[in-house]
């Protein structure tokens, strides 16, 4: 009787070992074809970066000089930040996308001097996807969703108190770095 009691245990054991390991392979079939994504995103809501205040509205010294109204055209209040981003650095906003000035020459074919890539964000971003899904993951983080991005990426980061201190030995001024005195504390 103890005996047929064992052997029924063993089964039961056995079948759920079983019944385990088919749900296991059953989640591990619906990953799909994916790309990864290591910071696991999701785009839901709105944008908080794509919401842009439109300026404010100001009286105009003449109204004889405002545009005329172009219907779906362009408003004096619409929101236009790369040429705002121009003028905040010290640039002319009329001059972007004509190139560059005979100013900026010198530190253009300085920058360039071994050789630059017209299309390398696209080279980038591909070479990352295959880096990704070269390095997906472990089953577990996979099917919980566990974000992995820094321990991803964590051989190919700067340790950035490090590399301070190298530059500090060096005798270099960090200006935009807090002063060695305020760190300890």
């Amino acid at each position: 009787m103890l005996a047929r009691r064992d052997d029924h245990q063993a089964s039961m054991r056995a079948g759920r070992t079983v019944l385990a390991l088919t749900a296991l392979l059953a989640l591990t079939a619906c990953a799909g074809d994916e790309k990864p994504n290591l910071m696991n995103l999701r785009s839901e809501g709105a944008d908080e970066f794509g919401i842009l205040p439109t300026k404010p509205l100001e009286m105009p010294q003449d109204y004889a000089a405002l545009p005329a109204p172009t219907p779906g055209g362009v408003n004096i209040t619409d929101p236009t930040p790369e040429a705002d981003a121009i003028v905040a650095l010290g640039g002319r906003p009329d001059a972007a996308g004509a190139g560059v000035p005979a100013a900026d020459a010198g530190i253009v074919s300085a920058t360039s001097r071994f050789g630059r890539t017209e299309a390398i964000r696209g080279t980038l971003a591909a070479e990352d996807l295959k880096w990704r899904q070269e390095h997906n993951g472990r089953l577990l983080e996979r099917i919980f969703g566990m974000n992995r991005y820094y321990k991803a990426y964590s051989n190919q980061s700067l340790d950035q108190t490090e590399e301070l201190e190298r530059w500090r030995a060096r005798g270099v001024r960090t200006v935009t770095a807090p002063p060695a005195a305020l760190e300890t504390k």
